[in-house]
């Protein structure tokens, strides 16, 4: 991780940064992450409620978050989550598209109150950003 440090000048530690992440919600994917890289994840909207949990397909987004010099840079990406819990990079319906913008958006208050506000870092979107609304 790159000496990314809070105000304070503490390094954040990889077992800090995840406890933090963590306590944001249910977005971070710990078993995907690293301390180069963390991934956060949300099924925003389901498309078939009435198969087994398991077997469900869900449209939404995922999020690749990297530590830098200043602070962290997010890439977005929006699709479905298939039944095999594998994200597919695919364009949601219109009818389903503020659904899943909107979920997108309340995460990243809650990531820049926790980079921005608590660790007084900055939170920008990666020159390689994909697609946000």
């Amino acid at each position: 991780m790159p000496n990314t440090t809070t105000p304070s000048a503490q390094p954040l530690s990889y077992g800090r940064t995840i406890t933090k992440f963590n306590a944001i919600g249910p977005y971070l994917r710990e078993q995907k992450s690293s301390e180069s890289s963390y991934f956060f994840d949300c099924l925003s909207f389901c498309l078939n409620a009435k198969k087994a949990p398991e077997a469900r397909e869900f449209w939404g987004w995922w999020l690749y978050l990297t530590p830098s010099e200043q602070g962290f840079e997010y890439q977005v990406h929006y699709g479905k989550y298939d039944e095999r819990g594998e994200w597919l990079d695919t364009e949601i319906p219109a009818k389903r598209k503020s659904d899943v913008d909107q979920s997108l958006h309340d995460f990243l208050d809650k990531l820049s109150a926790v980079v921005e506000d608590q660790w007084q870092l900055q939170l920008r979107a990666s020159a390689a950003l994909s697609s946000v609304s």
